[in-house]
């Protein structure tokens, strides 16, 4: 845009230039014929006045001479005229008042008589004098070339106005900002360029919506039950795998098993659209119920059963779930049957961190089987009686240790390196602990849910921003990635603290990725657009993380301007081995092929995995298999 803000301004200039130096030689012209003109006048004159002495001059009497020329000579304004004939005078005149630099004419009016004279004229052009008549001319003259060329000027700077925002909207689709291309249609010029471009834009909009509504139809059929659109057990699974780590659970939390007896009798007895009505009232009833607890996993686990995940829960909130579960699914499916008193049963396990996924399965199994034992609607709650020694913090007391924490700055930050394709790290992303009066380590996964109960996600992060800036930037020329929460994003403080610092750092602001949940960006698109757009402007990267987990569309990735992707963890576990889960990342890829956005992937604990994620187009990754 600069050069072309620079040969637009030359163009004027050469065009102001050019009229410039047509004017000037015109004029040059005009005083060059004037001069010339006047000296042939007077050239004229000075013929005339030697063809009437050659008429009527006689030789005998001198008095002819006295009588008629002096007259002309002073109509004429001449300094000095002198006639001689060979050496002697014959006629000589000398103006009273004459001029400087006069222009001198000798002739020879007859050779045999050797009669010749010398005429004094002043210069021709300084005897013609302008009257108000031509100074009137002149001047309309002058003010009407200049108007002609202001309007020449404006009609030109309009023109090559239009030429750079043409080249203003090329640099924006450049740039890969094709909404505010499109937006910018202004009058550019040449018209029919900027009509194209704008019809291309609209039709690559389109294009890009459709690839988004696309990915989410492939998300869709490969993780979405069709019958009542929640998620399916290969959704169920992935979520579950999310969980985990090491194929141990991260946190303590319910799993839950709802089985509904004979309910393909029932469809062939009742007909496909009552089941499915009464399925999907009862989806809606169950979902509606969860919406109180947090990142809860609900889907259709088979075509009797419903799975669910409730992360965080105690034992008791676990055992309050159950009993209205059951009864949410004895009053939404009804069974007319003989069987309408034992067709509903729910099994449930509790589990706590450390656990293995599988012996999970086995106990929500073994508790749904203990349910049907009984022959009645129930429930049915697998316990071992072992609760995490963190389970048992009440509130109060999480409440108490995180702002003593906060207080004493024992929030620490471990880093992870994001590899590349070539064994490069891109750079760090940056994890915290919380450090109990003992010294011992608290996981994220356990303070981070009730950091968020108690409101205090933004004090926390800032002061995990505050080592990163201060402490592990000072020390490397590394960026670093920080995780933001919903809270802290849409915390007037917390934005205004983080504003004002990186402006005072902003040296450091372009080392520094921001990364925010999928879950969060989609739910809260709107509420957070600004303050994410606050960030990319002073500097800071945008990265979208735990892509996967959610069914959604992809749009929101250009829509927000995010500068990276993150995979989940549950979408990479044994991607080799998952062709679903492939089709997944190739869609997305190919989708954000041309925004030149990165996709990583996290949580790749295998080299067969990490292969995998290099075919398909995965730019770096971070995981196991890379810190051993």
């Amino acid at each position: 845009m600069k050069l072309t803000k620079i040969l637009t301004t030359k163009l004027t200039s050469f065009w102001l230039l050019s009229l410039t130096a047509v004017g000037a030689i015109f004029f040059i012209g005009a005083l060059v014929s004037f001069v010339q003109l006047t000296y042939k006048f007077q050239q004229q004159k000075v013929t005339q006045l030697e063809t009437m002495l050659v008429q009527h001059y006689q030789p005998d009497s001198h008095w002819d001479l006295h009588a008629w020329l002096p007259p002309i000579l002073i109509a004429y304004n001449a300094n000095s005229f002198k006639l001689t004939q060979g050496d002697d005078i014959v006629f000589e005149y000398y103006s009273p008042t004459p001029q400087n630099n006069p222009t001198i004419y000798k002739h020879i009016i007859d050779p045999k008589a050797d009669t010749a004279m010398e005429l004094k004229l002043p210069q021709p052009y300084l005897l013609h004098q302008l009257g108000w008549y031509e100074l009137l001319i002149m001047l309309v003259s002058l003010v009407a070339i200049g108007l002609f060329v202001r309007y020449g000027l404006r009609w030109f700077t309009h023109e090559l106005d239009g030429v750079e925002q043409i080249a203003q909207r090329s640099k924006l689709v450049l740039d890969g900002k094709h909404a505010e291309a499109l937006s910018a249609a202004g009058n550019g010029r040449p018209r029919l360029i900027n009509r194209a471009m704008t019809k291309l834009l609209e039709q690559l909009q389109d294009a890009q919506k459709e690839r988004g509504r696309f990915d989410q139809f492939i998300r869709s059929k490969t993780f979405l039950d069709p019958s009542t659109r929640i998620g399916n057990r290969i959704f169920f699974e992935n979520r579950l795998e999310a969980l985990t780590h090491h194929n141990c659970m991260i946190a303590h939390g319910a799993v839950m098993l709802i089985n509904f007896d004979d309910l393909d009798l029932l469809q062939q007895q009742e007909g496909d659209e009552v089941i499915n009505e009464q399925l999907n009232d009862l989806v809606q009833a169950i979902s509606t119920l969860l919406q109180p607890y947090e990142d809860v996993v609900f889907a259709r686990y088979d075509f009797n059963q419903f799975a669910i995940v409730v992360p965080q829960a105690s034992l008791a909130e676990a055992d309050t779930l159950a009993n209205k579960l059951l009864k949410l699914g004895i009053s939404q499916l009804k069974n007319q049957s003989d069987t309408q008193d034992n067709y509903v049963h729910l099994g449930a396990a509790f589990y706590k961190a450390g656990d293995m996924q599988e012996q999970v399965l086995e106990e929500v199994d073994m508790a749904l089987k203990a349910a049907q034992l009984q022959r009645t609607n129930n429930w049915f709650m697998y316990d071992k009686g072992a609760v995490d020694k963190e389970i048992a913090k009440g509130s109060v007391r999480w409440r108490s240790f995180l702002e003593n924490t906060l207080v004493n700055r024992r929030f620490v930050a471990i880093t992870e390196n994001v590899i590349d394709s070539d064994g490069h790290a891109c750079h760090k992303e940056v994890f915290s602990r919380a450090i109990d009066n003992q010294g011992n380590e608290i996981r994220a996964t356990l303070f981070i849910p009730m950091a968020n109960k108690c409101g205090l996600m933004p004090q926390i992060e800032r002061q995990l921003i505050e080592t990163v800036l201060f402490e592990l930037m000072a020390h490397n020329k590394d960026s670093f990635s920080i995780n933001l929460s919903y809270d802290s994003l849409t915390s007037r403080a917390f934005i205004r603290w983080l504003r004002t610092t990186l402006m005072e750092q902003r040296h450091l602001a372009s080392r520094l990725i921001f990364e925010v949940s999928e879950d969060i960006v989609v739910k809260h698109q709107q509420d957070l657009m600004e303050n994410l757009n606050l960030l990319r402007k002073i500097g800071a990267r945008l990265c979208v993380d735990h892509v996967g987990l959610q069914v959604v569309g992809t749009h929101y990735i250009q829509e927000c301007h995010f500068d990276l992707v993150k995979l989940h963890r549950s979408i990479i576990h044994q991607i080799h081995l998952k062709s679903e889960n492939q089709l997944f990342i190739r869609s997305l890829i190919g989708g954000l092929y041309r925004a030149e956005v990165q996709v990583f992937a996290e949580g790749v604990s295998r080299f067969e995995d990490w292969q995998t994620l290099k075919i398909l187009g995965v730019s770096a990754a971070q995981g196991d298999y890379f810190n051993q």
